[in-house]
Parts: structure tokens; sequence; C-alpha cells
């Protein structure tokens, strides 16, 4: 007996997955993104002077001259083997530098042998949750926060629980400790936090600390912090990122050079694990494994070499701070409430409240004045909207004007 099929029956078969498709066609999927893209057409139509674009965190400073002068050198650098693999874990010299780096920050001793080199700070995540997850565990997120871990979580089989913030949005670790459970694989937690600019304190760490080894000491499992830095340099008022590696084993940093280098698009990044950690050398190499089959292999070559001699370059982030208190200026002259960032480049803003914290509605509305800012929803943040103020100071200044309109008529 033969089967057939037509071509048109053929034809109507799911083509991809299910769930990507769903994801792809939800509201909030890759809104920012979207905003961005309609901000390229809405400049072509006006002209980029009368567009105000504050969708997408692409840091408009230019990489300090110490890391130019490194790509010069290392791309004139033709000799045998330079572009080939290296270990998985990245170039040892990186591996090292890094370790220096992380060292410095965390105030103890880190050994090379504990940074693997990623393909930036997504990659770091990916491959850490990947090295951590068994299906349907847990990993905590307090809300606000970066969209892509619902789906780097979805990624691995886990779930991600969501817990709200104070109304400050600093860490609130009684909503900590009442989400955790013997599925519990992690907490991510992100200062600067994108959106709202927050740094989480040596008290919040502390706390953090406090609650995860008593849940770890009553269950025999100590989930794991997650700490994704890449906004850690860029902070204003004097104010510094707390260690975490002196307060709790089971921490990992996972960041990269995006942010406060200005190299977004190199994708160049790395994961850092606490010489602490009981379980170090399993977690080195499920972490290993995991930046090798999930399609990474290994960090680019060349940009390895590259942070390797110039991470420590020297960074102005004054500019930033400026274009923070000119938009909060803005801000207060056309009467909209928000939180004082103390960090990164994003100001998290409150919609008016005759928007009844539709926050999709109120972005939408903003295009009528050529205003580009992303949902709050999409961050978990509903009833706010995020300001990138990684753009131009005439970009900001131009605004004043659209912005009040925006909160006075409808």
């Amino acid at each position: 007996m033969y089967l057939s099929f037509s071509y048109q029956t053929c034809y109507t078969l799911p083509m991809v997955a299910k769930h990507i498709k769903e994801l792809v066609e939800s509201p909030t999927a890759g809104v920012i993104r979207k905003m961005f893209e309609e901000g390229a057409l809405l400049k072509q139509k006006y002209g980029a002077d009368n567009v105000y674009d504050f969708s997408l965190g692409n840091p408009d400073l230019d990489p300090p001259e110490k890391v130019v002068e490194s790509i010069r050198r290392i791309a004139q650098d033709t000799s045998h083997g330079c572009h080939s693999y290296m270990p998985n874990a990245g170039y040892p010299e990186a591996r090292e530098a890094m370790a220096q780096k992380t060292s410095k920050e965390q105030g103890i001793p880190v050994p090379g042998s504990h940074i693997i080199m990623s393909v930036g700070a997504a990659g770091a995540l990916n491959a850490t949750l990947k090295a951590l997850l068994n299906d349907e565990d847990e990993v905590i997120v307090p809300c606000p926060y970066f969209t892509e871990y619902d789906h780097y979580i979805h990624n691995h089989n886990g779930e991600i629980r969501r817990i709200k913030t104070k109304a400050d949005f600093s860490l609130d670790t009684e909503a900590v400790a009442a989400a955790l459970n013997e599925k519990t694989a992690a907490i991510i937690i992100n200062s600067p936090n994108n959106p709202t600019g927050r740094i989480y304190s040596t008290g919040d760490i502390a706390a953090l600390a406090a609650v995860l080894n008593a849940h770890g000491k009553k269950t025999g499992r100590y989930p794991y912090i997650i700490c994704d830095e890449p906004y850690r340099a860029i902070t204003y008022g004097g104010k510094k990122v707390a260690p975490v590696f002196p307060a709790y084993e089971n921490a990992v940093v996972v960041t990269s050079f995006a942010k406060n280098l200005s190299l977004p698009g190199e994708r160049i990044g790395y994961i850092a694990l606490n010489p602490a950690c009981k379980e170090a050398a399993d977690f080195l190499a499920a972490a290993i494994f995991a930046t090798r089959v999930l399609g990474y292999v290994n960090a680019p070559a060349f940009f390895q070499k590259v942070v390797t001699e110039s991470w420590d370059a020297e960074c102005d982030y004054s500019l930033y701070e400026k274009r923070c208190c000119e938009l909060t200026e803005i801000m207060d002259y056309a009467g909209y409430t928000y939180a004082k960032p103390e960090g990164a480049f994003y100001l998290f803003v409150k919609v008016p409240d005759v928007w009844n914290d539709d926050d999709m509605a109120f972005t939408n509305h903003l295009k009528k004045y050529n205003i580009l800012c992303a949902p709050g929803s999409g961050f978990g943040g509903k009833g706010w909207f995020r300001i990138a103020y990684c753009v131009s100071e005439k970009t900001i200044l131009n605004s004043k004007e659209a912005f009040y309109k925006a909160a006075h008529e409808r």
C-alpha cells in the first residue's frame, strides 16, 4: 500500500517550532528591537533631528583610545595560526587578565582557571544556565528585569520565578525567601539594573546571602547567585557595585565589555566563578562543555586578545551622568515621575496617571510625537517605560516639548 501526499498538504505542515512562533508573535516579543526599527523608518520620513529614539541601549561613546590602539596592533598580526582555535574556555592569557579584573572588583584572589571567556554576557549567561539547570528547575528574577532572561531560562528547560522588588526597586529579600523551594537553582541579580539603574547595596547582598544560606542548610541545595554585571563600571555619585564573592560561596559573575568599553557588537565577555565554590570543578567543566555544545565553541579570538591588553582602559562616563541630569530636568518640567538611576544609562519613568498603568498604549502614544521608548511591561514593570539615554545630547534636549505635549495631550 502506498501513501501519497499532495503538495498542498505538505506545504501546510508546521515549518517552525510552535512555541517559538507564539513567542515571536506575542505583543511584547522583541519590543525594544521593534521600536529601534520603527525609529529608523521615522528618521527616514521626518529626518533624524526630528525623531527622539530612546529605545535601544546601544552605547554611543567611542571605545577608549587604549582599546583602539590594541585593535590596530592586533589586526596587523599575520603570524601562522593567529586565527586558530584555542581551548574552549579561552586563551590562557585572556583568562588570567579577566581573573585580575575580577579579583580587583571582588576583593579576593580569583585564579584564571575560574574564568571562561564567552560570547558576550548573553553567551555567558546561557552557558551558566545550561550548566546549572535540570528540567523545571526555577530561577528567581527580581522585577523589573532584562526581558531576555525569560528566553535564556526557557532555553534550558527552566522556569522563571518573578518576584517584586521594593518600592524604590531595591532587593526585597523577604520576597526572595518566600519564593525559594526545592527546585530553586539560582537567582539572577543585575546591578546596576536594566531598566531601573538601581545598584544593590552591600547590605542587600549580605541579606540575600543569609536567606540563601538558610535555605541551603534546610534543604541541602544552595542556589547560585548569578551576577549579571555589564554595567558595573557605569555608576554615579560615587556609588559602587557591591562584591558578592566574599558574601556567598555559590556565586558567579557573567559580564561583557559591551557597555563599559562600548563594544556591544564585538560579543566578548566572560564567566567568573567564586573560588570558594565547593563544586567549582564540576561547574567549570559543565560551563565549558555548554560553551561548546551551544554552538559558540569559543569566544571570538580577536577580541579576546584585545581585551586581554585593554580591559583596564580609562573611561569617562561623565557624559552619561550629564545626559541623565538633562533628561531628569525634562521629566520634571513635563511632570513625569521616575526612579533616579544610580548607574547604567536608563531612566525608568512612570506612565502618567490618566493612562491607568497602560504602558503599551502610552508608548504607542509617544510615537505620535516621534518619541520611541520601551514599555515597562517588557521588563516586568507594568505602568512604567524605559528611556535609554545613551544618545546624543541634541536628541535629549530637542525632545523637551515633545515629552511635555505627550504628557498633557491624548
